[in-house]
């Protein structure tokens, strides 16, 4: 059962997420690549803040998979590396700390188009 209400609140909290990016597309003039962006921002100034710390320790994967996970992510980098290497590393930290899955990313839509025929829509 504990695990049951582990998926329960990443589900509700990652299709939260979800929900507010579609009343976005749907009822405001932002582009989905706006609407991306924002999400980021908002990780990284709600993990600035350490407002979003907490959301990640309750709906676990719900809150570190979307979009505001990475910008979390590249606050929390940040943060650690300007503790340790200085101001520097406000610029280093991020990147070094998202490397992983930007790195996956990158490597996945690499082989994504060598199976696939990639191109714009006609």
């Amino acid at each position: 059962m504990d695990i049951f209400l582990e998926y329960l609140k990443a589900f509700l909290v990652g299709g939260a997420f979800c929900a507010i990016g579609q009343v976005l597309i749907d009822y405001t003039k932002l582009t989905p690549a706006r609407i991306l962006v924002g999400y980021v921002v908002a990780g990284v100034i709600l993990g600035g803040l350490g407002v979003y710390k907490p959301l990640i320790e309750f709906a676990g994967a719900g809150a570190t998979v979307p979009l505001t996970g990475f910008g979390y992510l590249l606050a929390k980098g940040a943060k650690e590396a300007v503790s340790q290497v200085g101001l520097l590393g406000a610029f280093t930290g991020g990147l070094t700390a998202a490397a992983a899955g930007i790195t996956a990313a990158i490597v996945f839509g690499f082989l994504v188009a060598l199976i696939f025929k990639p191109g714009d829509k006609a």
